[in-house]
């Protein structure tokens, strides 16, 4: 099986067995949701001294992460989204972020990529609550090639840091020679009449739209994000600078994530219209990812229309 043919949490697992086979001090913590994150039951079976699963006890995760890379050790830890960052929030704040442990957190099955689990699992808030934390990066990788570039930066690093982890098999974007670097977006595509930024699921989502786009005379530059926070905010500048509008698309509400850091780049430094794609300040619920994506206004088709739109009234 190719690469890009597995899941990305399959290759999260081949990326952490890797580390650990490498590096004696990568250790693996799930909160008893090793499935869900596809650690279990592969690492626990091959590294059980090196496997730590806490139960439902997410503050108590983060803690133990935390206490392990104080004393030199390289956590990986995960469990749903809104169970990595909500539930534990001021406990990564403190013994995390505060403390400049470099733990490694992992929010599986981000936005409506946890689907038929509903609103109570659906976290539409990770990236603005992540990246309004100090001391800790927040990336979203869009593919398995990106992923694993990503996971194994974070292994070396000495940062704490946040990741999206999305679950399912998606098309490749990039490529074997990949090399993921925070402090660097991405341009897709070129263009002159719409800048479009994307991050994660809705980079996958923006791929067939911006082709589209481009065959009906709309000159759209889209610009993938792997990390939200560092921001890189000269490749969005020189985009603009072309463009002189904006469409952002986003697997999370549209208060405070990726659409929040565009807006604070560019009321600073080049003022701009900006159309915002996401949640509409609004918790989810139960439906498939087509569904959802539609209901919430952050689809295929939405992503196409706000190109066409802020195109017309450019």
């Amino acid at each position: 099986m190719k690469l890009h043919e597995k899941e990305l949490r399959a290759v999260y697992t081949d990326t952490l067995i890797e580390l650990m086979t490498e590096n004696s001090n990568v250790v693996c913590l799930e909160a008893d949701l090793g499935k869900t994150s596809g650690t279990v039951p592969r690492i626990r079976e091959a590294f059980p001294d090196r496997f730590f699963d806490v139960g439902v006890a997410e503050a108590n995760l983060m803690g133990i992460s935390a206490g392990l890379a104080n004393e030199g050790m390289v956590p990986f830890c995960a469990t749903f989204t809104p169970f990595a960052t909500r539930r534990a929030y001021d406990q990564i704040t403190i013994s995390i972020a505060y403390a400049q442990n470099p733990v490694k957190i992992v929010g599986a099955a981000p936005g409506i990529t946890t689907a038929k689990n509903g609103a109570t699992h659906m976290c539409f808030q990770d990236l603005a609550i992540m990246r309004a934390m100090p001391n800790m990066r927040v990336y979203c990788p869009a593919d398995v090639y990106e992923l694993r570039s990503t996971v194994r930066y974070m292994a070396a690093s000495q940062k704490p840091e946040y990741m999206q982890l999305i679950r399912e098999v998606h098309p490749p974007i990039f490529d074997e020679g990949y090399e993921f670097d925070p402090h660097k977006a991405r341009v897709l595509t070129d263009g002159s009449d719409v800048t479009l930024v994307t991050t994660g699921l809705t980079t996958q989502f923006a791929i067939e739209p911006v082709k589209s786009l481009h065959q009906e005379g709309i000159q759209v530059e889209h610009i993938h994000y792997p990390s939200v926070k560092p921001f890189d905010v000269n490749t969005l500048l020189d985009s603009v600078k072309k463009t002189g509008i904006v469409v952002t698309a986003e697997n999370q509400n549209v208060i405070g994530g990726l659409g929040g850091a565009v807006c604070e780049v560019l009321s600073d430094n080049h003022p701009v219209k900006v159309k915002r794609l996401g949640a509409q300040d609004r918790f989810g619920e139960v439906g498939d990812v087509p569904y959802l994506s539609e209901t919430l206004g952050f689809s295929t088709k939405d992503i196409a229309a706000a190109c066409r739109e802020m195109k017309k009234a450019k």
